[in-house]
């Protein structure tokens, strides 16, 4: 098989990723046949590529007798082992060319055997559509022939795309997990619990995603998404598989995502989503007595990154601590982590300078007095930051406002023992508060409108970006981040998962920075653990409730990175189980 320029290649189906494939294509400079039995699909796709800009255009057809002097033919209909099995066998049919399978977790060999020319056929296994490039794994079977191997590989190269390695039992489950988190942010969504833009900004700030949930919905294809539910739920009935109402109307209106111009977002022509939500909406331009002096109450990581960053800004910050020591070397951490910052490029030696003159301490919450906003940065107890804003009640002037920075307590909780029910926000900042951009900004049903628009005001005076969320236990990120990473430590139960591969397998296959297991020890299996109990004592929810295996590694002293034993730490060897 040769791929040369000008050859001719055809795609069979339309949907996410063969119009993505087609794009590609056109983009390499070959002659393309496209096959559809949906016409409204190749008309769709055929008026957004009359951009005149093809060398030659493309041939669109719901006839596959157009693929009989195809150089090679790219089997691209939705992931369903009956429809691909079908079509490899007609399309075999009527032409000699080699034929390339698409598939996130179907079996190749199966495929390739049931085409009739098992020799001749390939596979490309894409979790996501290739948009823009991308990655995909080639997919050979014990009786592809060396020259057919060959020729996907470099058809691969031609279209610009990323070669990785994922493995089909990595990409089933890496699918499922993934699978359940996307169905569980559309059902987010449509509990009210926040808007379309929060979470997406919240899940790609938070977890450090490519995209947010619902837009890689858009970019899967909503009906592609259902299609790989209902199977799962089929297989396992699992109610985390049971597609969401809102996912199967959207698809009854033909709302399919990017492959119909509109999803969860609108797209043009290229496939650039519009936007119009809040989580990058400017603030009000002026507030009435904006923040100018901060109290950070706490000594830990997060209280010194949250002194660190507001001081940074401007601000004249106070930090609170319980004794001298604990002010003493938390002061001199936040001087040792603004100097990283200027040997890393994120300040400059003059913020710096200018930062440290606003640092102050004290061991008497009297301090924070005159401050005119109060962010509460203990322990993740719920009985101390009750306590703490008891005694914050009487002392914060009548104009402040009074923060908790907790993860995943509720904030009407924490506060109510302060009395100033309207003063009270919720302030979650990600750790470390200097390098991450995101800040959950909780509103209870009592905060005042003044109030909210102070807080935020403020947190995007520090270079934050806000999303605004329900006040109930995880906000955004946690209520969705937990559920997947428990149903990951839950797939350990089964025999011969490799944690490094499963891994490896979200991060090659889905674009997320690091896998689940990673991310546990990165976090660390106690918090992980503590954050899973707190989750399900609010929300008594399945997906919330607390992993066996992770109760049961907390317990033998298994704590992640910070103590050398977790899921993947240094030295550990490669492994199927733990």
């Amino acid at each position: 098989m040769t791929t040369h320029p000008h050859a001719v290649i055809g795609i069979v189906g339309l949907g996410t990723v063969g119009e993505a494939l087609l794009r590609l294509a056109h983009r390499a400079g070959h002659r393309i046949v496209a096959v559809d039995t949906d016409l409204d699909a190749l008309a769709r796709v055929g008026n957004r590529l009359k951009s005149g800009s093809f060398a030659a255009e493309p041939v669109f057809t719901d006839d596959v007798a157009a693929l009989a002097d195809a150089t090679v033919v790219v089997e691209a209909a939705p992931d369903d082992l009956a429809t691909k099995t079908e079509l490899l066998r007609r399309v075999g049919g009527i032409c000699r060319a080699p034929m390339v399978t698409t598939t996130s977790a179907l079996s190749v060999p199966h495929l390739a055997i049931a085409s009739g020319r098992p020799e001749s056929v390939a596979g490309l296994r894409f979790l996501v559509p290739p948009r823009s490039g991308g990655t995909v794994e080639p997919v050979s079977t014990a009786l592809t022939s060396p020259s057919m191997a060959a020729a996907v590989d470099g058809l691969i190269d031609e279209l610009g795309l990323t070669r990785v390695t994922i493995g089909a039992g990595p990409a089933a489950d890496a699918t499922a997990l993934v699978m359940a988190y996307l169905n569980r942010s559309v059902a987010f969504l449509a509990d009210g619990h926040s808007t379309r833009d929060d979470i997406d900004t919240a899940m790609r700030l938070g977890c450090g995603l490519p995209t947010g949930p619902l837009q890689l919905l858009d970019s899967i294809g909503l009906d592609t998404v259902h299609g790989i539910l209902t199977g799962l739920h089929r297989q396992t009935g699992d109610a985390a598989f049971s597609p969401a109402p809102l996912l199967t109307r959207m698809i009854g209106s033909g709302r399919l995502g990017c492959k119909s111009g509109e999803g969860f977002y609108t797209y043009d022509d290229e496939g650039t989503a519009a936007r119009d939500g809040s989580a990058d909406a400017d603030p009000p331009a002026s507030v009435p007595r904006p923040v100018r002096t901060v109290a950070v109450v706490g000594s830990g990581a997060m209280a010194r990154g949250i002194a660190e960053v507001t001081a940074t800004a401007g601000h004249p910050t106070v930090l609170v601590t319980r004794s001298r020591e604990k002010a003493e070397t938390a002061l001199a951490a936040i001087f040792e982590s603004l100097t990283r910052a200027v040997r890393r490029g994120r300040i400059t030696a003059q913020q710096k300078a200018a930062a440290l003159p606003l640092l102050t301490d004290a061991t008497t919450l009297r301090a924070a007095a005159d401050c005119d906003l109060i962010i509460e940065a203990v322990v993740e107890d719920l009985d101390v930051k009750r306590g703490l804003f008891a005694q914050l009640g009487t002392i914060a002037g009548p104009d402040a406002i009074l923060a908790t920075t907790t993860s995943s307590l509720s904030v009407t909780a924490c506060g109510e023992a302060a009395g100033r029910h309207a003063d009270m926000v919720g302030m979650h900042f990600f750790n470390p508060a200097p390098v991450l951009r995101l800040v959950e900004l909780v509103r209870t049903d009592s905060t005042s409108d003044a109030v909210f628009d102070r807080a935020r005001a403020f947190a995007t005076g520090l270079g934050k970006t806000t999303v605004t969320c329900p006040d109930r236990a995880g906000f955004i990120v946690n209520c969705l981040l937990f559920p997947y990473l428990g149903a990951a430590v839950n797939l350990l139960e089964r025999p011969g998962i490799d944690i490094e591969a499963t891994d490896e397998a979200i991060q090659n296959g889905y674009g997320f920075p690091m896998g689940p297991f990673a991310l546990l020890d990165t976090i660390g299996l106690d918090v992980s653990l503590a954050i899973q109990h707190r989750l399900f004592d609010q929300l008594a929810r399945p997906e919330h409730r607390p992993a066996p295996l992770l109760e049961a590694l907390v317990a033998a002293g298994a704590l992640g990175r910070k103590n050398g034993a977790g899921f993947r730490t240094a030295g550990r060897r490669r492994n199927s189980a733990l």
